[in-house]
């Protein structure tokens, strides 16, 4: 027969069951007829034919099922029965049922939610055409962390490069957008005009940037986001040719970018405008700093190692007519690595260490399920034997059972898909600010596929193990046993699934103890300030009027007196960067009485320019000499205050009270005379908690070379610091109204959004590692309730041979405790090498805390006795009598 036309009879047989069946017997009433009249005509009675024939076919039902499994469509016919048996198997016990599609739903539910998470944060390409070519590069010799590049060294490598296709840069810019509606400080990039076409992602309407842009003197443009546009100009293809100000000044839109382009490098950008910064600029220039990101796209034929050799093998190679300061003399090499690893470098441990976590919380779940349907199997050992007798083969029970976990499976993957829905929002919500691609972040066929296969891999652990060990005793023998008394394999098997889980649930708990002890130690270091009743905003001024630095300095001081008039204020100033605000500027220093080898070899460290109050209201410790105060004016002799990082780097005992310094583009000049440090104040964390102080010294506002025209301020108040929000706003705008106010924060909120990854991981792992302490805690429940019911008839001797209720009690908890102490054993084993996972987010406390391990064996030990307390106390209270006569 043919596939088509045995294709096509499986088919009629499936869907016209009543009509097949006539026909299998009109079959095989065919077949006896024929033998029957063999019979006949060898010269038998009528009567002798047709029990000859009969005896030959055989039982008609038997045959007839023999016939309808010679075709495909019996494998399907058989499965709809094992399945139909399956489902009316677990309709006749909804606990079980329940118990064992909850748990499954927790594992796969929390699993697929994770993964929702992970694989567009950590595997999925970027949104970039040939996303694989695209690399990030940055200078390892660049101060800091950042390894950001120069504008000066983009052109070098811009012009002598042969692997790449395109280069590009940006540079942060937050650019105030007034004119229509209520003033707003965007987010946005200014780029070199290579940008978009390096990442691959034109303007969706309009045209890109092009060089004649860049040029000094060109027209102001700009391309928007399409949310922008949607939001404040209608999502009208009109905006195009439309003036839009920015930062006072007018921009013509250019073009506008494709809904849901993702600017991986600067997630919040809405604006983007060419960067416009000179050619072989003077060192003090702001060319020269470490403010920019770079990227490239490598050739189609080019590798990520031939990019990473030719941009090394320029910076080993220097060129006279491309001269470079120190700072950015490329000697430490450049760094190329694929964008997408450089924009997730910073969460992947925490993602990494996350999706670990939700794996063993799934191990857990399976291990648990698999515990209590061994528990159900032995329970059936009587029903299994008597299908066995009845002639079911192994296999077809083997099936049968496989069938029943599969559809337990099943149904707890759908239960935990629509939980996933629900945690994908938590994660979200609790997902520190910044987290890369998070508007990727759902629920689509990659997860449904993971989902799916995490079901099938649950089915199968939950499922073969049970059905393998309940048809690999003596069937046949059972019927008659029924359920009277256990192997000791199995036994042996159940408490090994427990020791498991009680492994496993330690190594979760000491995951997140370890991170909880972290996170306490972390936030008990002194920020260096005090943050208790600060509220902080951010003002930018914007306009040509403001386009002088007397005149923005001005309009601060006034805005400063404005705000120490609101009641309820008790300290005001400003500054231009905010501790623990994401805010990093930083600048070569130099002092005249410092030792250098090269007179060119600068120290970096962070400037912050602010009004005279600072310190007062930040509450930062002198610890010699002054405090900048109300002197400290443009005209006057040019104070500094120094931070004890620096005062100890660059003096060690030395007092540097009158000490000289130059710093940023003051560095090499000697037209204008050095700066004089006035006084050393105590270290003030500016990254994180986590990070030592660095150095950093701290100016007037008026004094430096330029006022800058975003400052933050910082309120001290006597009350509840957000209350005075809408004052403080009004006191801003009385000054003048145009002006934007964003980064609302209270100082205390800041502090704790510094360490929001840490706090992320510790509030995901807690949650698991709560559920992993439940899971083993049922587990062992289990275990120990299944023991007491089987060994009754051997606990009601014992009581009828004079054994106390104490002794029995003993003897139960004994047991639990035992698997309990065994599965501790395992588990710090595993935990020694599971937490090097969460090294990176530690802080003050070692993988091997014993503080932390000891409180959670305690934990374990204490849900263990719990769990093991219900069946002890029913195992001592056993009537002697009632277990006898039992038997």
């Amino acid at each position: 027969m043919s596939i088509v036309r045995a294709l096509r009879h499986g088919l009629r047989r499936l869907t016209h069951r009543a009509d097949a069946d006539r026909e299998d017997a009109d079959e095989i009433q065919h077949f006896y007829d024929q033998a029957v009249r063999d019979q006949l005509a060898r010269g038998l009675s009528p009567e002798d034919a047709r029990r000859s024939a009969q005896r030959a076919l055989g039982n008609r039902t038997a045959l007839r099922e023999e016939v309808g499994r010679a075709g495909w469509e019996s494998v399907v016919t058989d499965l709809g029965a094992d399945l139909g048996y399956a489902a009316r198997r677990i309709r006749r016990d909804p606990g079980f049922t329940a118990a064992c599609v909850l748990t499954l739903a927790l594992g796969i539910g929390a699993s697929t939610a994770i993964f929702s998470v992970v694989e567009p944060v950590l595997f999925a390409p970027l949104p970039y055409p040939h996303a694989d070519r695209v690399v990030a590069i940055t200078d390892l010799g660049a101060p800091g962390a950042g390894g950001d590049v120069t504008y000066g060294s983009y052109e070098e490598l811009l012009a002598r490069a042969h692997t790449f296709v395109g280069l590009a840069a940006a540079d942060r810019w937050r650019p105030a957008l007034t004119g229509d509606g209520v003033p707003e400080r965007l987010e946005g990039d200014q780029v070199t005009a290579t940008y978009f076409r390096t990442l691959g992602v034109p303007p969706a309407i309009g045209r890109d940037f092009d060089a004649s842009d860049e040029q000094i003197g060109a027209p102001r443009v700009a391309i928007l986001a399409d949310g922008l546009v949607r939001r404040r100009f209608g999502g009208s293809a009109d905006v195009l040719g439309r003036q839009v100000t920015l930062d006072g000044v007018p921009y013509t839109v250019i073009g506008v970018m494709p809904p849901g382009f993702q600017n991986v490098l600067a997630t919040a950008a809405q604006v983007w405008s060419p960067m416009r910064y000179r050619s072989h600029a003077p060192f003090q220039g702001p060319e020269w700093g470490h403010h920019l990101r770079m990227v490239g796209r490598l050739e189609p034929a080019a590798t990520l190692d031939a990019g990473r050799r030719d941009l090394n093998a320029i910076a080993r190679a220097p060129l006279a007519e491309s001269p470079r300061p120190s700072w950015a003399a490329l000697d430490a090499g450049l760094a190329v690595e694929p964008l997408r690893d450089s924009v997730t470098r910073q969460v992947r441990p925490a993602l990494l260490a996350i999706m670990g976590a939700v794996l063993l919380v799934l191990a857990i779940a399976c291990v648990n399920v698999t515990n209590l349907v061994l528990v159900r199997g032995e329970q059936r050992r009587a029903e299994l034997s008597l299908r066995a007798t009845l002639g079911a083969g192994r296999g077809r029970l083997v099936r049968q059972l496989l069938s029943e976990s599969v559809m337990l499976a099943g149904i707890g993957g759908a239960l935990g898909y629509a939980i996933a829905a629900f945690g994908v929002r938590a994660l979200v919500a609790l997902a520190p600010a910044g987290l890369p691609r998070a508007d990727a972040i759902r629920l689509d066929g990659p997860v449904l596929a993971f989902a799916l296969v995490i079901t099938v891999i649950a089915s199968l652990t939950v499922g073969l193990v049970p059905a393998l060990q309940a048809v690999r005793a003596d069937l046949r023998g059972g019927a008659d046993a029924g359920a009277r008394s256990t192997p000791r394999a199995r036994h042996a098997l159940r408490r090994s699934l427990v020791v498991a889980e009680v492994a496993l649930a330690l190594t979760l708990l000491v995951g997140a103890g370890l991170l909880l002890r972290s996170l306490e130690r972390l936030f008990a270091v002194p920020p260096g300030f005090d943050p208790s009743h600060l509220l902080t905003m951010q003002v930018q001024i914007v306009g040509p009027r403001y386009r002088a630095d007397t005149a923005r300095q001005q309009f601060f001081e006034r805005a400063l007196d404005a705000v120490r008039a609101v009641p309820g204020v008790v300290d005001a100033a400003f500054t231009s960067q905010l501790p623990l605000s994401g805010d990093l500027e930083g600048y070569g220093v130099d002092f005249e009485q410092a030792a250098h080898e090269n007179p060119t070899d600068y120290r970096d460290a962070l400037r912050y320019a602010v009004t005279p109050d600072w310190f007062r209201t930040m509450r930062i410790p002198l610890r010699r000499g002054r405090f900048l105060d109300a002197h400290d004016r443009p005209g006057g002799p040019e104070a500094i205050v120094i931070n004890e990082s620096l005062a100890r780097r660059v003096f060690g005992g030395r007092d540097p009270i009158g000490q000289r310094m130059r710093a940023g583009p003051e560095l090499g000049r000697s037209d204008r005379p050095a700066d004089i440090v006035v006084g050393v104040v105590g270290d003030v964390r500016q990254s994180s908690l986590a990070v030592d102080p660095p150095d950093a010294f701290y100016v007037a506002m008026g004094q430096w070379w330029w006022v800058d025209d975003v400052q933050s301020l910082v309120v001290r108040t006597n009350g509840g610091a957000a209350a005075l929000t809408p004052a403080l706003r009004r006191a801003i705008w009385s000054v003048d109204p145009d002006q934007p106010i964003a980064r609302v924060a209270t100082m205390d909120d800041l502090v704790a959004r510094s360490e929001a990854d840490r706090r992320f991981v510790l509030t995901v792992f807690e949650a698991f590692a709560l559920a992993a302490l439940a899971l083993a805690a049922i587990g062992i429940f289990g275990v120990v309730s299944g023991t007491v019911t089987e060994r009754s008839r051997e606990i009601g001797v014992r009581a009828a041979l004079g054994a106390s209720r104490g002794s029995v009690l003993a003897l139960v908890i004994g047991q639990g405790m035992t698997l309990t102490a065994l599965g501790v054993a395992v588990g710090i084993v595993g935990s020694v090498a599971a937490t090097r996972a969460i090294a990176s987010l530690l802080y003050g406390v070692t993988a091997l805390d014993p503080v932390t391990y000891a409180g959670v064996v305690a934990t374990l030990a204490i849900a263990s006795l719990a769990a093991c307390s219900a069946p002890a106390w029913r195992a001592a209270r056993v009537d002697p009598a009632i277990a006898l006569r039992a038997e």
